[in-house]
């Protein structure tokens, strides 16, 4: 009994140890070497209000570029996915909401034009990007709802395409901001 209980006990001090005091120390260091020093990238929009850039935040007026659907309601305490199979009733459901609100605030779109990041969630519920289509799908709803010149809001957005995150993926748009820049357009 001795024989085991001993370098379990050993084995326990060290992990203690390690996870408690070793590995926090090294990935702060590491990230005191990182951009912002760990600290994440905020963004100030024209009313002084700062956001993370890299967290999704919820948009839901038709002035706005929409995010991602968010499964954690973009509470970036709790990310996750619904954890729902793509044959769930209650997931089919939610998308199937999902798509007739979004075909009620862009009813010049067809139903087959809407791509699929704009209906179902991101893994972690809180993914800041969208695709390049699905902020075209979503022009001319901002632009009337604004009054802008529709080519205006078109430009705007690819000025914000962002392209493969180290040459890997498809190009992307972080719509946080998009809508900020698109609240500062004259």
């Amino acid at each position: 009994m001795k024989k085991e209980i001993i370098p379990s006990l050993i084995l326990t001090i060290l992990c203690i140890l390690f996870f408690s005091g070793v590995y926090p120390v090294v990935m702060w260091g590491i990230a005191q070497a990182a951009p912002n020093k760990g600290e994440g990238f905020t963004i100030k929009d024209s009313n002084g209000k700062y956001y993370y850039e890299n967290i999704g935040q919820k948009f839901s007026d038709d002035k706005y570029f929409w995010s991602r659907p968010s499964a954690v309601n973009y509470n970036a305490a709790g990310s996750g996915g619904s954890n729902k199979g793509p044959d769930n009733p209650d997931y089919l459901a939610q998308v199937q909401a999902t798509i007739d609100t979004f075909m009620k605030h862009n009813p010049d779109i067809n139903k087959a034009d809407i791509p699929s990041d704009m209906v179902t969630a991101s893994g972690s519920g809180l993914d800041p990007h969208i695709s390049v289509e699905g902020a075209e799908v979503q022009v001319a709803r901002v632009a009337k709802a604004r009054g802008l010149d529709k080519n205006k809001v078109e430009a705007l957005v690819k000025a914000h395409i962002e392209g493969p995150v180290m040459g890997m993926g498809p190009d992307r748009i972080n719509v946080l901001k998009l809508n900020i820049d698109l609240d500062n357009l004259k």
